[in-house]
C-alpha cells in the first residue's frame, strides 16, 4: 500500500502540490487525474523520491521508500528515457539488469511482451527507428520487465493513436489482474473511467475529488443524460427540464433539473436533431471536474472522451 500524507511542493512562488493526501491500496488501479499543470507529475516524482517534498510524508508498506523498494516498483516517466542508438532487445536487457534481473529471466519476458505488442520483428532494430507508439510500448515493457509489485505510469496514453491506446490500456488492466497495483496519471478522464477503481482529481496541486470511482459517481447522482446527435442543441439550455448542458464535439451531457424527467428532454429533441444515442447515465468524471471547479473552465474534449463511460 502507498500512503501519501500532506505533501507540499513549491517551485519559487509557484505552489505545485498543496498538502496532498491519498492512499493507493494494493491490488487496485488508482488514477491521478487533472489538466496539464495540475501537479500530477510532480506528485509521482516525489513518490519515486526523484524530488523531495517540502513537507509531508510518503510511505510504502508503512515505511519510507528505500532503494530496495524501488526494485519492486515499475516506473514509466512522462519524459521517455530510451537511447536511440541502442537496439530494442539490448535496451530492455540493460534496463532489466539495473533491476537485478539476469538475461536468462529478462529475455523470455521481453520476447513475450514484444510479441504481445506486435514488435517481435523490431527487437534487433534501433530505438530511433521506432514510431512514437512503438517506443511507448517498449518503454512500458522496460517498466515491468522486472515483474514489479507496484507500477507508476505518468501519462502513459499521451500522444498515442486509438489502436495503441487500446493496446496499452488492456496491458494495464492485465497487469492489475496479475496482482499488480497500478497508479497512473492522465488528463484524459475517459481513460480513467474505463479502468480505475479509485481516482483523485487534482487542480493547481489541490484535491478536488478523491475516492472509489463508483462511489464518487453515485455521489453526484443519476440525473444525467448523454446524447449523441447530429445538429445543434444549444436551444435546450432554455428548456425547463435542463439544469445544465455541457457540449462536446460529438455529444452532449445534460443535467436534469429537479422535478423533471429524461423523457421531457427526449421529446424536446425529437424532430429537431438526429439522435444516435440517448441514455441516462451517471455523470462523467469530466462533468464532475467542471462542477467542482465551479464551471470556470470550458469543456475540453481531451478530458471528456465518449459518453456513457459508467452507466447507472
Amino acid at each position: 500500500m502507498l500512503e501519501v500524507s500532506h505533501i507540499t511542493k513549491r517551485y519559487g512562488r509557484t505552489l505545485a502540490v498543496d498538502s496532498l493526501s491519498f492512499t493507493s491500496p494494493s491490488g487496485e488501479i488508482f488514477g491521478l487525474l487533472g489538466p496539464n499543470g495540475a501537479g500530477k507529475s510532480t506528485t509521482i516524482r516525489m513518490i519515486m523520491n526523484i524530488i523531495a517534498p517540502d513537507s509531508g510524508t510518503i510511505s510504502f508498506r508503512g515505511s519510507p521508500l528505500t532503494e530496495q523498494d524501488k526494485n519492486r516498483i515499475g516506473y514509466l516517466p512522462e519524459e521517455r528515457g530510451l537511447y536511440g542508438k541502442v537496439t530494442v532487445g539490448d535496451m530492455l536487457l540493460y534496463l532489466a539488469s539495473l533491476k537485478n534481473v539476469g538475461r536468462a529471466v529478462a529475455e523470455p519476458r521481453a520476447d513475450e511482451w514484444l510479441e504481445r505488442f506486435g514488435l517481435t520483428e523490431w527487437k534487433g532494430r534501433k530505438i530511433e527507428e521506432l514510431s512514437k507508439g512503438m517506443a511507448q510500448k517498449v518503454q512500458l515493457i522496460a517498466a515491468v520487465i522486472h515483474d514489479p509489485e507496484f507500477v507508476f505510469l505518468d501519462e502513459p496514453f499521451s500522444g498515442l493513436d486509438p489502436v495503441s491506446t487500446d493496446v496499452l490500456r488492456e496491458a494495464v488492466i492485465d497487469l492489475n489482474r496479475a496482482g499488480k497495483a497500478v497508479l497512473f496519471s492522465t488528463h484524459n478522464m475517459e481513460q480513467a473511467e474505463r479502468i480505475c477503481h479509485r481516482v483523485l482529481i487534482l487542480d493547481k496541486g489541490r484535491t478536488l475529488v478523491d475516492g472509489r470511482l463508483a462511489e464518487i459517481k453515485a455521489r453526484y447522482g443519476h440525473r444525467t443524460v448523454a446524447v449523441e446527435f447530429d445538429g445543434e442543441i444549444e436551444y435546450l439550455t432554455e428548456h425547463p427540464a435542463v439544469a445544465s448542458l455541457t457540449r462536446y464535439p460529438r455529444w452532449a451531457e445534460i443535467e436534469l433539473a429537479d422535478g423533471h424527467e429524461a423523457d421531457e428532454v427526449f421529446a424536446a429533441l425529437a424532430g429537431r436533431v438526429s439522435v444516435r444515442r440517448f441514455e441516462v447515465v451517471l455523470p462523467s468524471l469530466h462533468k464532475i471536474f467542471v462542477d467542482e471547479l465551479g464551471g470556470t473552465r470550458e469543456p475540453d474534449d481531451s478530458l471528456a472522451g465518449e459518453p456513457g463511460g459508467t452507466r447507472g
